[in-house]
């Protein structure tokens, strides 16, 4: 039995009232004051018990018997037609007439408050290339530059340092082995991506992995003619995403979460110099010695590291 927390009584103490009045033959009087009860509350037990018996004792919900005041059914209705249209709740409240407070509620109830909650998400098509090189996932995050610690780490939103700039880490994950290649850049345009692009497929070439194909989502890096232009020249197939689909592009976007949660983020930095100087050993960490969960819990270099070039990859 849910017992409401400013309760006076519960149903022990219900059935001892009735022990006492209809056993005992004591007073009301005397019951309600050796309980610290008042009278009425006693006779009202009483009296339930009286019409229901043991059933009498228990809680009854305080929702009322009649609610003159409450929205209409055909006007929920309403409401929940217009939402599945994407109207907004302010948009919906001028329409049918209500405060902008009783649609949310009603929307609340009806869970449809977020637009997410209008259509189901798909469900998750994972996929993995048998083979290190088939497919290699590329994307950019952009992070602040840092003049000084901020309010990742002090909480303080009260002071903000104006005109630091942006940087931007550009990542390649193998769709494969999870084997990650990472750079701090200063823009995210034509020229970083294409370099970026060079630089990755010789980094994963010196380890043995030959890239076939690169998938990024649809920056304006990435629909550059430079950036073509170096995929044709690397003999590279370029595959893009989905437009406004980030999770057709997964793998780099949950690395790039775990990159920015254990470098990005992990300890105060004094400097963005000093951020950067640390990425290379992190992504050493976690392409060498991090276990992954998809990888039966081992790091990614597992799958790319075979037989006598264990040492010289380790580098």
């Amino acid at each position: 039995m849910n017992v409401h927390q400013n309760a006076r009584t519960t149903l022990w103490s219900r059935r001892e009232i009735v022990r006492r009045v209809l056993t005992l033959r004591q007073s009301v009087a005397t019951v309600a004051a050796s309980l610290a009860l008042c009278q009425r509350t006693v006779r009202k037990w009483i009296g339930r018990y009286e019409l229901e018996a043991e059933a009498g004792l228990s809680e009854r919900s305080c929702r009322p018997h009649h609610s003159p005041r409450a929205t209409s059914a055909a006007v929920v209705v309403e409401i929940e037609r217009l939402r599945r249209q994407r109207w907004t709740a302010a948009q919906i409240a001028d329409a049918v007439h209500l405060g902008r407070s009783t649609v949310a509620r009603l929307l609340s109830r009806l869970g449809l408050a977020r637009l997410q909650q209008l259509a189901p998400c798909p469900p998750a098509q994972r996929y993995e290339y048998a083979r290190p090189g088939e497919l290699l996932h590329v994307d950019a995050k952009k992070l602040a530059r840092i003049a000084r610690i901020g309010h990742r780490i002090t909480g303080d939103r009260s002071t903000r340092v104006a005109g630091v700039g942006w940087e931007h880490v550009h990542v390649a994950v193998d769709d494969s082995s999870r084997l990650a290649y990472g750079e701090v850049l200063p823009a995210e345009n034509a020229t970083t991506t294409a370099g970026f692009l060079r630089r990755a497929v010789a980094w994963f070439r010196r380890r043995g992995v030959l890239v076939q194909r690169v998938l990024t989502d649809n920056g304006s890096g990435y629909r550059s003619h430079l950036f073509a232009h170096v995929c044709r020249t690397l003999a590279v197939a370029h595959s893009r995403t989905r437009p406004y689909t980030p999770r057709t592009n997964g793998k780099a976007e949950r690395f790039i979460q775990t990159l920015l949660r254990e470098w990005a983020y992990v300890r105060p930095y004094s400097s963005s110099h000093e951020r950067t100087t640390v990425l290379p050993r992190w992504l050493h960490y976690y392409n060498w010695h991090r276990r992954h969960s998809s990888l039966s819990d081992r790091p990614p270099i597992s799958r790319v590291a075979i037989g006598d070039n264990l040492m010289r990859l380790h580098t």
